[in-house]
């Protein structure tokens, strides 16, 4: 929802941006602007990687993005659930932060018991992710964390799994939306949230 006092193309943190723009406090947005580096064809020809490292290595700079996501979602979330890979640096911290628990949502083949599985495609190719299957208590309210929303895939199939679990998706949180993918377009019906849109 827009607030009339803030920036235009800045919406409420604890909304739902649903155009273009930026989300949140327009400090965050350049302080996630400010440390993002575009790695040319990585991990392949014509994929533009959003490197976060120098944002994660940052102390000041990413206590602010987790403090963002957290006022952001305020108290709606018993529990985080992180996407992998950087979707877990963040969703650790944003869980410490809030005084909750973590969920990794991982790649195929990495989680011990039984697990939920979603197939995918990627901008680039196609993935499996996987959730154990008692990883939330039926109805527990989760905000689900990663660092970029591209096409969709991915935080889709997460969505899915979270639910699948008996988890109720109450937020979805990125760092960064490149927006001209429209990657929103597939998480409709969820408040989308994103620090900086591209």
């Amino acid at each position: 929802m827009t607030d009339p006092d803030r920036d235009p193309g800045v919406t409420d943190p604890g909304g739902t941006d649903s155009g273009g723009g930026v989300a949140g406090d327009s400090a965050v947005a350049s302080l996630v602007a400010s440390r993002v580096v575009d790695v040319p064809d990585f991990p392949q020809p014509g994929i533009v990687f959003k490197d976060l490292s120098p944002l994660f290595a940052d102390p000041v700079g990413f206590r602010t993005v987790v403090d963002a996501i957290v006022a952001g979602a305020g108290d709606g979330f018993e529990v985080v659930a992180g996407i992998e890979a950087r979707g877990f640096v963040l969703s650790a911290a944003v869980a410490y932060a809030a005084g909750v628990g973590v969920v990794p949502v991982r790649k195929a083949g990495k989680l011990p018991r039984a697990t939920y599985t979603a197939t995918y495609a990627l901008e680039y190719g196609e993935a499996t992710l996987e959730v154990h299957r008692d990883a939330f208590a039926s109805g527990q309210r989760v905000l689900v964390v990663d660092d970029v929303l591209a096409t969709g895939g991915t935080a889709r199939a997460s969505l899915d799994l979270v639910e699948r679990a008996g988890g109720v998706v109450t937020g979805v949180t990125f760092l960064v939306e490149l927006g001209f993918l429209g990657g929103r377009d597939r998480l409709a019906g969820y408040p989308v949230r994103a620090l900086l849109t591209a």
